[in-house]
């Protein structure tokens, strides 16, 4: 559920395929450039067992890339949030106080500013702007509020069936201050929780050479905090109207300071799916070593197999997960499904939590395409007693 589904390869082609129609001026890439937007809307529930909170945010993107003139390009995003309706007051009480961290947060930001430069099978990207998705590194739309990054990009397809990414980042945009307004840029980990002060980096390369085969290895290095590194390998097939798949996935954290139960460690996820016709299904499992949490990435990325759809698994040490998730695609502008999750971990209190998440969404054409609508619901059973359940609910049109 991300505002961009877009591939690391997507990314690349893109960014490759428009220098064939590059302007011959400076006032001609301007003039050429593309606008996009999408108006949206939502509306978020939240019951933490005590009490039942409510908040709807309407507001707006909007985007303009400019045509490629002598390899680059100038891109910009602005987004824009209002919750005009929610209660109470930040720090008190009601939906502003419940939603604060990431849905309460009223004002606009630009959230891309770039210069991006190609050049063979090279592109790279300085300045603000929105993370493809790699499993160490991205930038999430599961909000009203996508989050963004500010440093440098570079993306490079000169290997066969390869993908290389590096990318150093020193600020981070999340989605609320948590004061009542929407996210600025950040470089200080204590607001951010995510890029340290002196910034991240990151490595990687995803090999498609052996058909059906992905491997995927990427570094990071939260500078002065801790490194981590993420194998996986998934093999896809095909045999006539069935589909199937298996995916292994190993990560390790190394904290530049092991203190209490933040020791190095590692986890470790498989899984299996199916699928026959519209149906689907998929089975997977994981487990984080017994020496300490691990992290499960530089930016908040929940790459782990297990993650459900709104909750997501602790990374605790000892803790152990399985998730089956089946899902049925309607026709080609509908699909809905479930997922039940259980996770169990013991640092000191043993936890055990039960998660099941019902989603569906539809994709109007005709008269309406571009609009869309998604819905997902989770309830969370504690075996303490304390059960939530939240549901979300998104409208956007594109255009």
């Amino acid at each position: 559920m991300k505002l961009a589904k877009l591939s690391l390869a997507a990314i690349v082609v893109a960014g490759l395929t428009t220098g064939s129609f590059a302007a011959d001026t400076l006032v001609d890439a301007f003039k050429n450039g593309q606008v996009s937007g999408q108006l949206k809307s939502s509306y978020f529930t939240r019951d933490n067992g005590a009490s039942n909170e409510d908040i709807i945010n309407v507001g707006v993107t909007l985007g303009y890339v400019s045509d490629s003139f002598m390899g680059f390009k100038l891109g910009a995003t602005f987004q824009s949030s209002h919750a005009p309706f929610a209660d109470g007051a930040v720090g008190v009480d009601g939906a502003k106080n419940r939603f604060k961290g990431d849905m309460y947060g009223s004002g606009a930001q630009l959230s891309e500013m770039y210069l991006q430069y190609s050049a063979g099978k090279t592109v790279a990207k300085v300045g603000r702007q929105f993370l493809a998705r790699t499993p160490l590194m991205a930038s999430s739309g599961s909000r009203f509020i996508r989050t963004a990054m500010e440093g440098v990009t570079v993306y490079n397809t000169d290997l066969p069936d390869t993908t290389l990414f590096a990318a150093y980042l020193d600020k981070h945009q999340m989605r609320t201050d948590g004061t009542g307004g929407i996210a600025d840029f950040l470089d200080n980990s204590a607001a951010v929780s995510a890029v340290g002060k002196d910034g991240a980096y990151s490595v990687m390369a995803m090999n498609k050479s052996v058909p059906g085969l992905t491997l995927t290895a990427q570094y990071g290095d939260m500078i002065d905090k801790f490194t981590i590194y993420y194998l996986e390998a998934a093999y896809a097939g095909k045999a006539s109207n069935f589909t199937y798949g298996l995916a292994a996935q190993y990560s390790g954290t190394n904290y530049d300071a092991p203190t209490g139960n933040f020791q190095d460690t590692s986890y470790y996820g498989l899984k299996a799916s199916l699928g026959m016709g519209a149906f689907s299904t998929y089975v997977a499992y994981s487990q984080v070593d017994d020496d300490g949490h691990a992290q499960d990435s530089i930016i908040i990325t929940d790459p782990i197999f297990t993650a459900n759809e709104i909750s997501s698994n602790e990374y605790f040490r000892s803790e152990k997960a399985y998730a089956i998730d089946v899902n049925y695609k309607i026709n080609a502008n509908a699909k809905i499904g479930g997922r039940f999750s259980n996770l169990s971990f013991d640092t000191g209190v043993a936890v055990d939590r039960d998660i099941m998440a019902y989603y569906g969404s539809y994709a109007f054409d005709g008269a309406l395409k571009g609009f869309e609508v998604e819905a997902t619901y989770e309830t969370v059973n504690y075996d303490t007693g304390s059960d939530t359940n939240e549901l979300r609910f998104k409208a956007n049109y594109k255009f």
